[in-house]
């Protein structure tokens, strides 16, 4: 049971990591194009940051804890069972 919950924690928080990822370069991208008088989305961008992109990097921050606690707690139950 552990090692499924895991599994499925790791693939969400692989997916989540590559959509924090594209949302820091689509930041970049876009804060480059309004410097040099280019519209790439930055207004989008800043729209999307409260709905989507803030409660992503929390997310793969809590996804982060939980699978370290996880782990932690099983390695020391391991440690006293033998």
């Amino acid at each position: 049971m552990k090692d499924k919950f895991l599994s499925w924690l790791n693939l969400v928080l692989m997916a989540d990591v590559f959509l924090v990822l594209f949302g820091f370069g689509w930041l970049a991208v876009a804060a480059i194009g309004k410097a040099v008088g280019v519209p790439l989305g930055l207004d989008l961008w800043h729209t999307l940051w409260q709905p989507v992109f803030n409660p992503a990097i929390g997310i793969l921050m809590a996804g982060a804890i939980i699978s370290g606690i996880v782990n932690w707690v099983s390695q020391k139950f391991l440690k006293t069972g033998n």
